[in-house]
């Protein structure tokens, strides 16, 4: 059996050994980018963060990401201590300094910061928000399709914890992937409360039925930018969408399955529960998709 791959595997880039990264307003080195074992990211996961792309010197879809990133943060009732502007401000900061133009990816994290007790509260953090930017060089470099595996985690109930919320506390999905890796797939296959195919542990989860794409209701997952986008590009192209439950007996029976996140767009989906979906390659569907795609988001 070929070696796992992941949705977010990307070309080996030396530049990144040297990146700087963004820590409360200071630029810091790799191996000095660091934060307090009191913040309460680390402690407890309280915290928020969205992943964005740089495409010939544009972040894509910056209005959505900052939306969706003051959108959780209010909330978690999380003071996030800059306006909108100031977060563009230091986003751009660092990649000018890191002297990126395009095939960028930056993870931008924001907890509840450092406590002065190790105990749950949110009153224990007193010092203001930790904000975060990590930015890479960073292309896809995803060698075949995905394999899916179905695994026991569901996404869950909103009154428990959201999981239209990208929040820092992603065990949930942790468990999920080490599920499906030891079932020998690289990705794990969630469904929602009622037993629908809902979204992998990573990533948004499409489907290709004699021409129409059908992905989930969107109730149970992360409702993922990128998964909007596409589901806009079907219907601005006259390609039949639907949002819409689905078991995994419509997924086996799939003329093609893709995967949609801001790190590797749209992924083709190979095999799911060792079933092979269409003939195993991108089909012809997704590749349009990808296409459309692609001239969305190149300036």
């Amino acid at each position: 059996m070929d070696e796992y791959v992941t949705t977010h595997q990307a070309e080996e880039d030396a530049r990144n050994d040297s990146v700087l990264i963004w820590v409360n307003g200071q630029l810091k080195p790799r191996a000095d980018a660091t934060v307090s074992v009191f913040d309460s990211g680390f402690m407890l996961g309280d915290g928020v963060w969205e992943g964005l792309r740089l495409y010939e010197g544009r972040w894509t879809f910056l209005d959505e990401h900052m939306d969706r990133l003051y959108e959780a943060a209010k909330a978690i009732d999380l003071d996030i201590g800059m306006d909108r502007v100031g977060v563009i401000s230091a986003l751009v900061e660092t990649q000018t300094a890191n002297g990126m133009t395009t095939d960028a990816h930056a993870r931008l994290m924001v907890t509840r910061g450092v406590k002065s007790r190790p105990f749950q509260h949110p009153g224990l953090s007193r010092q203001g928000p930790t904000m975060v930017i990590i930015m890479e060089h960073s292309k896809p470099s995803i060698p075949r399709p995905i394999r899916l595996a179905t695994v026991p985690h569901i996404r869950g109930l909103p009154m428990t914890q959201d999981p239209k919320l990208n929040s820092h506390s992603k065990l949930n999905c942790i468990l999920a992937c080490i599920a499906a890796e030891k079932a020998g797939a690289d990705e794990g296959l969630m469904l929602d409360v009622h037993g629908f195919v809902n979204t992998t542990n990573a990533c948004n989860f499409f489907i290709v039925r004699k021409g129409a794409v059908w992905t989930s209701t969107g109730d149970y997952c992360m409702n993922g930018i990128t998964r909007q986008k596409v589901i806009d590009l079907c219907r601005a192209n006259d390609i039949p969408v639907y949002e819409r439950n689905f078991s995994l007996v419509d997924t086996y029976g799939a003329d093609e399955a893709f995967l949609t996140g801001t790190f590797g767009a749209q992924t083709p989906v190979g095999e799911i529960d060792g079933r092979k979906i269409g003939d195993g390659c991108m089909g012809p569907v997704t590749k349009r998709i990808r296409a459309l795609y692609k001239d969305l988001v190149t300036p």
